[in-house]
């Protein structure tokens, strides 16, 4: 169990160090009030959880042990749904209404569709 929880819990803290460096450069890079930064990094999050899913039911290349630390470790903390809900719900009380949508319905679509392309990259090799 503490292999398990040292593996998860430092693919998290990769995951979140990657999360908040993306995310500042994008934000920086786009100016607006459109959250491009956790946009980016949602999106990345989820075509990357496709790959690694994608290959270990593809072949035995990585262990349970390489699956916690990328998908639950890495991905959970890269990957920001908290902090999407909490951008929404600011668009919203902002009254950006065209950004809550766009936001909103591009991340849900995009998001499964990069999870889509991830998965179906896996099976081109």
């Amino acid at each position: 169990m503490i292999r398990t929880l040292l593996l998860v819990g430092t693919g998290g803290f990769l995951g979140s160090i990657s999360r908040f460096l993306v995310s500042r450069f994008m934000q920086s890079s786009f100016t607006s009030a459109f959250p491009y930064g956790t946009f980016a990094v949602n999106i990345a999050g989820c075509f990357l959880i496709g790959l690694i899913f994608g290959i270990s039911e593809k072949s035995s290349l990585l262990t349970s042990g390489w699956k916690l630390f990328l998908a639950v470790g890495f991905c959970g903390g890269f990957t920001t749904f908290s902090t999407f809900a909490n951008e929404n719900l600011a668009l919203l009380r902002d009254g950006e209404f065209f950004y809550f949508f766009i936001y909103t319905g591009l991340s849900v679509v995009l998001g499964i569709a990069a999870t889509f392309f991830g998965v179906m990259l896996t099976r081109l090799f």
